[in-house]
């Protein structure tokens, strides 16, 4: 189970006035979701006193994605791309990897678990929009995905086309893949689960015919299980951001401040280290991350 914090979760304030007019802009322009703040790491701000002050970070991940946030079976910890970016935020803020408190929150809880002050931060391949962006803020990218359908090995479906007419389709709930299937159904109906592994289990069960899914993710899901698929080519561009709450800016300085590190290097970055660690048996020719972009 999650490692869970023995004190009260702490109470994020509300977007000020100057966050909120600046999410507002952002979100109205949304030209460009993914620009982010400056990185900084100069005077600490409130939200990162406030993790100091509590000596752990709080972090929202999933627990259930292969190879980015995964209980691995062979210690019970949690291991993948987006815990280690979550410890290396811990390193930074506290000087520790292992001051993380994790919770293991479903697709949908992700922006409420940061509106409401939950967690401090969700790593959770999550993906930068203009309609999340109004609701919590986001670091730079630290990596691009795109959807993809996922179908058992036999499947008369061939990609998000028309081939999925009379099909039933199961995304995870609040995520972009069932926004996208809401918006373009091509005569398929549409299920949705709390986490997209729970659309896995219903794909192997028959309960339904096809899944639209992060290809990242997917292609985790597919190299556990042999019988599935990936078919047609990724339809979107899918920016994975660490998500805040609004109100803490500086948080989110500092956060692009551990990804401006995380990528430098080159092929010798941590970032490429995590990469060839965790993806790169199964996202193949990926030869560097996204080049961060700013606001201001």
């Amino acid at each position: 189970r999650p490692e869970r914090s023995s004190s009260a979760a702490h109470a994020a304030p509300a977007p000020g006035p100057e966050a909120a007019a600046a999410a507002a802009a952002a979100a109205a322009q949304c030209s460009d979701p993914e620009a982010s703040l400056r990185p900084s790491g100069g005077t600490d701000g409130p939200a990162v006193q406030r993790i100091k002050a509590r000596g752990r970070l709080i972090a929202g991940v999933d627990q259930n994605s292969y190879h980015w946030g995964y209980r691995n079976p062979a210690d019970g910890e949690l291991s993948g791309f987006d815990i280690d970016l979550v410890r290396a935020v811990a390193k930074d803020i506290l000087g520790d990897p292992e001051k993380v408190t994790f919770l293991a929150i479903p697709t949908s809880r992700r922006i409420p678990a940061l509106r409401t002050g939950k967690v401090d931060i969700v790593a959770r391949t999550m993906t930068i929009t203009c309609d999340r962006i109004k609701q919590v803020a986001f670091s730079t990218a630290y990596f691009e995905s795109g959807q993809q359908v996922m179908v058992p090995k036999g499947s008369p479906v061939t990609a998000f086309d028309d081939s999925l007419k009379g099909k039933k389709v199961c995304t995870a709930e609040g995520s972009t893949a069932e926004l996208k299937v809401r918006e373009e159904p091509h005569g398929s109906s549409l299920l949705t689960v709390p986490n997209q592994l729970d659309c896995l289990v219903r794909l192997q069960l028959g309960e339904v015919d096809a899944v639209v899914n992060d290809r990242a993710l997917a292609a985790g899901q597919a190299a556990q299980d042999p019988s599935v698929q990936l078919v047609g080519k990724p339809f979107t561009t899918e920016p994975y951001g660490v998500a805040m709450n609004l109100a803490d800016t500086d948080l989110v300085r500092r956060v692009n401040k551990v990804l401006e590190d995380y990528r430098s290097g080159g092929a010798a970055s941590l970032w490429m280290k995590a990469y060839e660690r965790w993806l790169a048996s199964d996202l193949k020719g990926i030869t560097g991350p996204p080049v961060p972009q700013y606001r201001d």
